[in-house]
């Protein structure tokens, strides 16, 4: 993983929120990000994908729903200044997290692995 592609990906606030949230809870579906946020599922997906496609974040698919985690080949020190950030800096994600936990309805998850055949 290149540095400036890393910083870029974390100098977007919804890319930062989107990590964020990811670091704090292991993993997402967009339902979840969108909520959280307060973005619309296009943006919120935009940024996923572009996360994505920068080897930051994986997806897996179970059903309708689409979980994103951070790749396994992300590398120590991504994670660790991911880590770093969100210990930080918890104030960016209180309202992010209220309106999470104040979802209806949340995802079940069959497993948080990779290898989750459903």
């Amino acid at each position: 993983m290149e540095p400036s592609v890393f910083f870029k990906a974390m100098a977007d606030d919804t890319r930062l929120c989107c990590l964020l949230l990811i670091q704090q809870q292991g993993e997402l579906c967009v339902c979840e990000l969108t909520a959280a946020l307060a973005q619309s599922q296009p943006k919120v997906s935009r940024h996923l994908a572009q996360l994505r496609n920068q080897g930051i974040l994986q997806d897996r698919r179970q059903g309708q729903w689409v979980f994103y985690r951070f790749d396994e080949s992300l590398p120590a020190w991504c994670r660790q200044v991911l880590a770093a950030t969100l210990a930080e800096n918890q104030p960016l994600l209180v309202e992010p997290v209220t309106r999470l936990h104040a979802m209806n309805w949340r995802p079940e998850r069959c497993c948080a692995s990779a290898k989750c055949s459903s």
